[in-house]
């Protein structure tokens, strides 16, 4: 069975019925009383579990009256596998009162330690008192909670043996916590966002009635992991809200083989689907002109887009690849927004295509000033910033400078905001909330941009921004400059800088390659090298490494601190102290890089 769309109630409401929704078990409560649901696909592109709201909703119910003498506002870890098992202990949770906290299902190459390791940490950090993992990951989960003080820790059948109390628990109320998300911790640890009921719903509300403008046959497809933000907020909740079938594809088949991801929408006339530039770009590598013959990407009408810097000339260069399949560039949709808002700031218009505003990057870099370059040094001075449109209905954006002051448009800054979907903090770290929240709700986003014409454009990460010879450059623009070279996949770059001997700070790029050949690895490193200087007037030092050297974030980005801190192992310092003399000690290295790539097993 495919569960297909349900029809629009009306059209004043349509299925967003989330703006009178307080809680997510009213949502589900009325997502239930229609046709739609999960839809889980394996990697052989077969249908593998098929999960109705309306069941959804009564394995919910059934294991909340397990759930519930566990305690009344206690946290449940969960591994959010890309599993039916995983949605049901989510919701179960909403009905029992506790509070979930989805865990990353993640295990990289080699790295079955440090996934353990980080399993530990969060269940610890978050005081879970029990946790869950579908079957495939209990026995990480297992490893992880030994000495722990948890009632139970194991799969959905472990849990279904608890006693179960008589009476239905009593619902929440739209002050409770909803869930625990953790951040990515591209620069420190993750710290858990704390997520109430009320702020959750106005999250999907904006996002679903003026985000997306939802409509009566729009259907989702998503390979997005479900500890993610995106992916846990905008699909396994924001689907359910709305009463919108989804069709799951797992992240690591994506990965694997991601033109299974385009082979749904186009099968299933998906008009919804979002993705991190890199997931997009991915695809368009992985194409062959067959399979594009095979696709029929014309019903695709909104291609999200956002959780990274977008670079625009990346969404023409797949929008031309997926031209020929149907596929229409004005389905991109920009957009920004962060764990500690639930998920969505703001969007573009929908069907309005990608828009970005070229500026002088010297000036920027200079004045703060974002302003067109003069008529004539647009090729040298140019950069295109995208547009991630106005702010949903409900927040307040700022734009302020280093005293707190608001700045007008065009000015870069610091992006703060306020709105009902801000978190209440970050849980068990007042320290931490205090850094960012203030005591009258302002956010400090930790990213830089500025505004045009009412529109947002982010710039980058505030404690990413490299200041090199008095000039502010973003490692997002080292990392995009390396990923033009054939030799180099989406993501597998991470910039960064270290202190040389005379306290300056130096810019390192770090590049994943699985290239053996010493002779072609040393070209690739000049040409890094001159791309940079050209570019940007500063000297780089360029490390090259092997496949799954770069250390990633529980949601798999990059993270340039723990890069940093290897680079300096690598180089023989101290993360505390690491200054590098020169390039001498990285450039040696190349050699046996090349041989231990011969040796690294493939994707």
């Amino acid at each position: 069975m495919l569960l297909d769309t349900a029809p629009t109630p009306t059209a004043s409401g349509l299925a967003l019925r989330s703006a009178v929704f307080s809680t997510l078990t009213e949502a589900l409560d009325y997502a239930a009383t229609g046709e739609t649901g999960f839809n889980y696909y394996d990697g052989r592109d077969k249908l593998s579990a098929v999960l109705p709201y309306r069941e959804l909703r009564r394995r919910a119910l059934e294991m909340s009256r397990r759930l519930a003498p566990l305690g009344r506002g206690k946290r449940l870890a969960l591994v959010a596998h890309t599993h039916p098992d995983f949605a049901v202990m989510f919701y179960a949770c909403q009905y029992a009162g506790l509070v979930p906290v989805p865990l990353p299902a993640a295990v990289h190459l080699g790295g079955r330690e440090a996934y353990v390791r980080h399993l530990r940490q969060l269940m610890r950090d978050c005081q879970a008192v029990a946790a869950f993992a579908p079957s495939e990951f209990v026995g990480f989960l297992n490893e992880a909670s030994e000495g722990l003080p948890l009632t139970l820790s194991g799969t959905l059948d472990d849990f279904l043996a608890l006693d179960a109390q008589e009476k239905l628990p009593p619902p929440p109320v739209s002050t409770d916590l909803a869930y625990l998300q953790y951040t990515s911790g591209s620069t420190r640890f993750p710290r858990g966002t704390m997520i109430t009921q009320a702020a959750v719903m106005a999250n999907l509300s904006a996002i679903f009635n003026h985000g997306f403008a939802l409509t009566a046959d729009d259907r989702f497809c998503s390979w997005l992991p479900h500890y993610h933000d995106m992916g846990l907020v905008g699909i396994v909740l924001g689907c359910m809200a709305t009463q919108r079938s989804v069709d799951y594809l797992p992240t690591r088949e994506f990965a694997m083989r991601p033109r299974l991801w385009l082979k749904l929408i186009s099968r299933n006339r998906c008009t919804i689907s979002y993705s991190p530039p890199f997931g997009y770009t991915l695809c368009a590598r992985r194409l062959r002109p067959a399979d594009i013959e095979a696709l029929d990407l014309s019903s695709w009408r909104i291609a999200g887009v956002g959780a990274e810097m977008i670079h625009p000339e990346s969404l023409r260069q797949v929008a031309e690849i997926l031209a020929p399949a149907g596929f229409d560039e004005r389905a991109f949709l920009p957009s920004y927004g962060m764990a500690e808002c639930a998920l969505g700031v703001s969007f573009t218009p929908v069907g309005s295509g990608p828009h970005s505003d070229l500026i002088d990057i010297d000036r920027l870099s200079r004045t703060g000033e974002a302003r067109p370059p003069i008529e004539g040094e647009a090729a040298v001075k140019g950069k295109a910033f995208i547009d991630c449109g106005r702010p949903l209905p409900g927040f307040e954006v700022e734009v302020r400078g280093d005293r707190g002051n608001v700045l007008p448009e065009r000015r870069c800054g610091a992006i703060y905001l306020r709105g009902p979907s801000v978190m209440s903090g970050y849980f068990g770290n007042p320290e931490a909330t205090q850094e960012v929240l203030s005591d009258d709700g302002w956010l400090n986003t930790g990213d830089l941009g500025y505004f045009a014409d009412g529109s947002l454009f982010v710039t980058g990460r505030a404690k990413d921004l490299m200041i090199i010879k008095g000039r502010n450059i973003w490692p997002q623009d080292l990392e995009y400059l390396a990923e033009q070279q054939p030799e180099v996949r989406p993501t597998d770059a991470s910039a960064f800088t270290v202190a040389d001997e005379d306290e300056n700070e130096t810019a390192v790029l770090v590049v994943q390659c699985r290239e053996a050949d010493p002779i072609k690895l040393a070209s690739l490193s000049v040409r890094l090298k001159q791309a940079i200087h050209a570019e940007f007037g500063i000297h780089c030092l360029i490390e090259l490494v092997p496949p799954h050297t770069l250390p990633r974030t529980s949601s798999g980005k990059l993270s340039r601190s723990m890069a940093r801190s290897d680079f300096l192992k690598r180089c023989g310092e101290e993360p505390q102290v690491g200054f590098v003399k020169d390039d001498a000690r990285v450039q040696t290295q190349h050699a046996s890089i090349g041989r231990d790539i011969a040796l690294t097993t493939p994707d």
